[in-house]
């Protein structure tokens, strides 16, 4: 049995029924093709095993009211009053292969927050059982990326990436099939929205412009309402998730992510990340580095992100063409500006993270060179990217050395040349050691999820133990302090311990 709170059951069934999460569900509006209502699966015994009370207050919710049946509620086991379930509609590029028909599978959206922000928010389960999507699917979720997806959304929160959050996980007393059995799971997940390219793409391969039309609409008053009144609003909307993009790539690069699943089904018009089913953060540096087990080519490998995003956008231009001009060759000629103006995007932020992150506070046009000439030098001994850029800070520091930063290189030749002409650089930046250090401390976490230590976790979350869970996710919600007391988090792994491939767990 998993430690956690007590289920709904053993509460009155009087405090279930009064539930009202402050659901206005827009999407459950628009026509029925666009979805499918649906309920969720009911589960033998689920039990609370993380609940996220700072992100239930941003959302309004109150978590002294939500807690005590949140068990109920986010297994699917019981319905808010306000809640109306519905599977989303999609299609999809599946590593380069086109699905015309994908949805939610196995997950439910809820309903929509508006938050203290006054922000719209997506409610959605995961694992909750199959749906007219499914397929031949279970519509189940094992627990393993459940509290994958958990811990490693919330410590992209911390790391400012914008991304969806996890509000709630919830295990279900049910076994799964997978490889192997596993214990089964619920995931409540938090999105600006969860519209894709892939729900673009799901009206344009049906030629219903009619619905590509009020898809626009719609995401146009979720997330881009000022685009609205633009000459050419599909072109201006391109134009906006093309920059989003470029910006969330870039910083997923700054702190070495890997999404590994960079299908267009998961890529978010919102520009946050989306599913993190076979993601994993490097530990040694090379571009090449990959590591979901069904990425057989290195489609998706680290390096490979930027120009992968910029390929799901042309899917999704292509989907919007019949919006953008009567005339398909105009239309064309203006979407292919606009895309092609996402490398200058990607790199203007790509390069502002990087200098940011060894210590410049202004540009100079050898910097570039001069941010190249250290990746080379990591990539030649593989040295690990996080600890690098971090040690690289204290480096920076008034006294400070660079024995810690030298012992990362397999060839300290290759860095102590570079640090030569680092050095010089700073010679002409405006900021004392001290100030450049702290700011480079602020762009260079100490802590990530490292694949071994989210290994462990969950290892030990299967076998009934959420302490090292627990621990973790404490750790990695302050990932550019200092924790003495948990050092041991920002080690790179032993060679026993080296993760080389990971799951999508569907």
């Amino acid at each position: 049995m998993f430690p956690g709170k007590p289920s709904g059951r053993d509460r009155p069934s009087s405090l279930l029924a009064m539930i009202r999460l402050g659901f206005d569900n827009s999407y459950r509006r628009l026509p029925e093709r666009f979805h499918a209502v649906q309920r969720p699966a009911r589960v033998v015994a689920p039990r609370l095993l993380a609940f996220n009370r700072p992100l239930a207050e941003e959302l309004g919710l109150d978590p002294l009211a939500v807690e005590p049946v949140a068990a109920e509620l986010f297994s699917g086991n019981a319905l808010a009053t306000d809640a109306d379930p519905i599977a989303l509609a999609y299609a999809g590029h599946q590593f380069g292969h086109f699905v015309p028909s994908l949805g939610d599978g196995r997950a439910l959206l809820l309903g929509e927050v508006v938050d203290r922000e006054g922000r719209r928010r997506d409610v959605q389960l995961k694992g909750s059982g199959p749906t007219p999507f499914s397929r031949r699917g279970d519509g189940r979720a094992a627990l393993g990326p459940v509290l994958r997806e958990y811990v490693v959304s919330e410590a992209m929160h911390a790391l400012g990436i914008p991304t969806t959050r996890s509000l709630a996980a919830v295990s279900t007393g049910e076994v799964v099939h997978r490889e192997t059995p596993q214990p089964g799971a619920v995931l409540t997940r938090i999105a600006s929205s969860h519209l894709r390219v892939g729900t673009f793409q799901y009206f344009a391969a049906r030629g219903d412009v009619e619905g590509l039309s009020l898809l626009l609409e719609y995401a146009l008053r979720r997330h881009d309402p000022g685009l609205a009144s633009a000459e050419r609003p599909a072109l201006a909307f391109l134009g906006a998730v093309s920059a989003r993009q470029a910006a969330l790539v870039a910083r997923w690069l700054c702190v070495g992510f890997v999404h590994g699943v960079m299908n267009t089904d998961n890529t978010a018009i919102s520009g946050e990340t989306l599913d993190y089913g076979p993601c994993a953060f490097l530990d040694g540096y090379h571009p090449g580095r990959k590591f979901s087990s069904i990425d057989h080519g290195g489609r998706y490998a680290f390096a490979n992100q930027p120009s992968i995003a910029r390929w799901n956008l042309a899917r999704l231009a292509e989907a919007l063409l019949p919006l953008i001009d009567s005339d398909d060759d105009r239309a064309i000629a203006a979407a292919v500006e606009v895309l092609e103006g996402f490398p200058a995007v990607f790199e203007r932020e790509w390069q502002g993270g990087l200098r940011a992150k060894i210590g410049l506070s202004s540009g100079e046009e050898g910097d570039p060179a001069l941010v190249a000439g250290l990746l080379a030098a990591m990539q030649a001994s593989e040295a690990d990217w996080t600890l690098v850029f971090r040690r690289l800070a204290d480096a920076a520091d008034e006294g400070g050395d660079e024995v810690a930063l030298r012992s990362l290189f397999a060839r300290p030749d290759g860095i102590d040349a570079w640090l030569r002409g680092w050095r010089a650089r700073l010679a002409r930046d405006a900021r004392s050691p001290r100030e450049r250090a702290n700011a480079m401390r602020r762009a260079n976490p100490l802590f990530v999820p490292r694949n071994h230590r989210v290994e462990q976790a969950l290892r030990a979350a299967a076998s009934g133990d959420l302490r090292p869970f627990e621990t973790l996710c404490e750790v990695l919600g302050r990932p550019f302090d200092e924790q003495p007391a948990h050092a041991e988090f920002a080690e790179p792994p032993r060679p026993e311990e080296v993760v080389r491939e990971t799951f999508c767990g569907t």
